[in-house]
């Protein structure tokens, strides 16, 4: 199981709890049983993994002094200078408690510090490499300095596949005594896009109203489009219909509450499914796109929307 709040009944103990990740697993488990890992970057993106194998690499070196040789930082709360200086300097010129000969400072959302923060860590990591290991977690190794990048050995995580997720499913169903129907796994998963933590949270909101995890209910949920409402739209569009599109459109967002930018990424997703030219598809993903950016920099999401329908209406028209 990946990254997220865990309870006592989930936390990690060993490597196999997480999913999803095998080469990396593979990699540092070598390099922590041989009790001299370097610094380590964990880049990739949010609930896949980062912080949970952090802990673990943390508790099996220390097993149970694990508390006394680890320090947490959040980098996106304490971001400065300042933080470099005193907690991670204070912390890393101490010896280690136990057999292993060196502590760890765990640096969550590394790349939320700021770069007079990374230039100082850089000194730091330097110095106090005999006495203490960083462990760099982040979204975008891009936005890590290149001096650090330089003294970590770099780790990429990878979303999870649809195989991943539903071993965690399985895997909570089995505990927590759930029924969940293949369709809900299905919904669960497209709901997340990879991201572990998120199906966890959207599960376990879900079990909260029922034991019994329905397709319909995890679309409530979520709160998310569904794909035969959205290719319901554009097929009224595309047979010229633009009335009906438009109203299917308009029932849909406010029915279910679904904004503007959510109901843009559904259309991407769908337009390749639809039964006409690529020449076509490639125009429509084009104006999908035009789309979503006015809508972002503040634009009526109703009034792009039904732009938007209008170019598939023409489309449709072939014109």
């Amino acid at each position: 199981m990946v990254s997220g709040i865990w309870t006592e009944k989930y936390r990690p103990s060993q490597f196999l709890e997480i999913v999803g990740q095998d080469d990396i697993i593979k990699r540092v488990k070598a390099l922590t049983n041989s009790l001299n890992i370097p610094h380590l970057l964990f880049a990739g993106p949010a609930g896949t993994g980062k912080s949970t194998l952090a802990l673990v690499v943390v508790k099996e070196l220390f097993k149970e002094t694990w508390k006394e040789n680890y320090l947490e930082l959040n980098a996106s709360d304490e971001r400065g200078i300042n933080v470099v200086r005193e907690k991670v300097k204070s912390f890393a010129r101490t010896k280690s408690l136990g057999n292993v000969p060196f502590k760890v400072i765990f640096l969550d959302e590394a790349d939320a510090l700021t770069p007079e923060a990374q230039q100082a860590l850089r000194r730091t990591m330097e110095n106090y490499a005999a006495t203490c290991r960083f462990i760099l977690s982040c979204n975008y190794s891009s936005k890590i300095i290149d001096p650090i990048q330089s003294r970590c050995a770099i780790f990429r995580f990878k979303l999870l596949e649809k195989i991943d997720i539903e071993k965690i499913i399985k895997r909570i169903s089995e505990t927590e005594n759930l029924t969940i129907s293949p369709e809900a796994a299905e919904i669960l998963y497209e709901g997340s896009e990879g991201d572990c933590r998120k199906c966890i949270n959207i599960l376990q909101s879900t079990a909260s109203i029922s034991p019994s995890i329905t397709e319909d209910l995890v679309s409530t949920m979520i709160s998310n489009t569904r794909p035969k409402d959205i290719k319901i739209v554009l097929d009224y569009a595309l047979s010229g219909d633009f009335q009906k599109s438009r109203e299917k459109l308009l029932d849909m967002m406010l029915r279910e509450s679904i904004s503007g930018q959510d109901v843009i990424k559904a259309i991407q997703k769908e337009v390749w499914n639809l039964p006409i030219e690529p020449e076509i598809k490639v125009k429509l993903t084009e104006k999908t796109g035009e789309t979503e950016f006015r809508i972002v920099e503040g634009s009526d999401p109703f009034v792009q929307l039904q732009s938007l329908l209008a170019s598939f209406v023409l489309a449709g028209l072939g014109k």
